[in-house]
């Protein structure tokens, strides 16, 4: 199977030009002014953007969590992702406590493997590590591919581990290039908190808020950054989404530490004033929580500044029924949010469109630089010759309104109900395929695939 794009605008990280793309197979063969190939298909791209498929390095998909599953599996994950021009996305596998990495990787393998319309990789979060798990990082990285190891600063008793664990890891990690990533927030600090709340009667969903501020984000990003830097791990701090934390990511550059941080679409555009109204807040219960004006603000300098190389999604949905869970407490709510479908066209419109970002910045942190850090550049990420053929062709012109009536997330409500959107993904290839098309689907479950990737930043 052959495609010709032709006449579209190129965007890249590094580059935008007019020309067409003949793809073959999987790859991109030839790039080049009014190439004279034949195809078995034509797609005229004039006045379109064609630009690398997104990539999500931070989803939970069929995420065992609070007594219950993320509401997007596999198979209406990636696809949703696919609707909103992400190609590829990196879940988390989950160690068990008392149990090995390797009993973890093959429970999501179970739940991956044949599910998939979209690629996808792991991460491996470590929540026990001992001398047995210590022995098992290096089969990881090098046999399996996974080259990132998640931890955790809160969740105690089920997710998170301890400063001495987590030194331990990094140097493990360290001796083969692998990479550290952390949920960077003070658990005891935010257990005392959401405790004291509860205490005094306080349990609407505006206190999970209240139970997490600023400096509990910010105190765990710097502590992370201190330890990163003493056993010379490279570091990368997930879902950041205020100005405090921003800061000590900035205070870490100063003393030349490599140090790569991520924010999430929805601390870009959404705040704590929705923590407003009553329990339809349950909706933006996350972690860390939405955040103020002023840290919106610092997030979109310090995209510009470099100092947040990715916006991910951190994509965990839960039903309404869900959420209900913890109608008469906040401290069961589940947390997390749907996204994954709606992260490029989101920053495009708000980002792109509004003069915070360029083009070429909008492709490096959607996509670009995800690739680079984890492993999966150039065959990802990019528009090249030799890269995988996963191109997104986006009309920067049409206008569309977000509502869970449809969206293709496995979620009843949408966190940007009503939310007013210029520019929209038309048709999306994955690797040689058109998997997308005037939102419809043309490829089957299964044709997703696992990533390996490489070391080596």
């Amino acid at each position: 199977m052959s495609i010709l794009i032709k006449n579209g605008r190129i965007i890249t990280a590094a580059d935008d030009y007019i020309a067409d793309i003949f793809i073959e197979n999987e790859t991109i063969t030839t790039i080049g002014k009014n190439l004279q190939v034949t195809a078995d298909q034509v797609i005229d791209a004039k006045n379109k953007l064609v630009m690398p498929g997104g990539i999500d390095p931070h989803v939970h998909l069929d995420m065992p969590f609070m007594g219950t599953f993320s509401s997007d599996n596999y198979e209406t994950g990636t696809r949703a992702a696919l609707f909103g021009g992400t190609t590829m996305v990196i879940d988390f596998v989950i160690q068990t406590k008392g149990k090995s990495l390797f009993s973890a990787l093959n429970e999501w393998k179970g739940r991956a493997e044949g599910n998939a319309f979209g690629d996808y990789s792991f991460h491996m979060s470590v929540t026990d590590f001992n001398e047995d798990t210590k022995a098992e990082i290096k089969e990881i990285i090098g046999k399996e591919g996974i080259t990132s190891f998640k931890t955790f600063m809160a969740y105690r008793g089920s997710l998170m581990i301890d400063d001495r664990q987590m030194v331990g890891l990094m140097n493990e990690v360290k001796r083969y290039g692998g990479m550290v990533t952390v949920h960077a927030t003070n658990g005891d600090m935010i257990d005392y908190l959401v405790a004291k709340n509860k205490s005094e009667g306080n349990y609407a969903p505006l206190y999970h808020y209240l139970s997490q501020p600023e400096i509990t984000e910010a105190e765990a990003t710097g502590r992370f950054a201190d330890m990163a830097q003493y056993s010379e791990v490279i570091p990368y701090v997930v879902h950041m989404s205020c100005e405090g934390a921003l800061n000590q990511i900035r205070e870490a550059t100063k003393r030349n530490q490599k140090i790569f941080a991520e924010t999430c679409i929805q601390y870009l555009l959404l705040d704590a004033s929705l923590y407003d109204k009553g329990f339809e807040s349950a909706k933006w219960v996350m972690s860390p929580p939405l955040r103020e004006k002023k840290d919106q603000t610092a997030l979109w300098a310090g995209i510009d500044q470099g100092l947040i190389q990715v916006v991910a999604t951190d994509h965990c949905p839960f039903t309404w029924e869900q959420k209900k869970a913890g109608e008469n407490d906040f401290s069961k709510i589940p947390n997390g949010a749907p996204g994954i479908e709606n992260r490029m066209e989101l920053l495009f419109s708000e980002g792109v469109l509004k003069d915070k970002i360029s083009l070429n910045k909008f492709v490096e942190v959607t996509s670009t630089n995800a690739a680079k850090i984890f492993g999966a550049y150039p065959a990802k990420g990019t528009i090249a010759i030799g890269s995988d053929a996963d191109i997104v062709i986006f009309d920067p012109g049409e206008k569309h309104i977000l509502s869970a009536k449809t969206h293709h997330m496995n979620c009843d409500y949408s966190g940007y109900e009503g939310w007013k959107v210029t520019g929209k993904c038309k048709t999306v290839i994955l690797r040689g395929k058109i998997a997308v098309d005037n939102n419809e689907v043309h490829i089957e479950k299964g044709y997703g695939k696992f990533i390996k990737r490489k070391t080596g930043l």
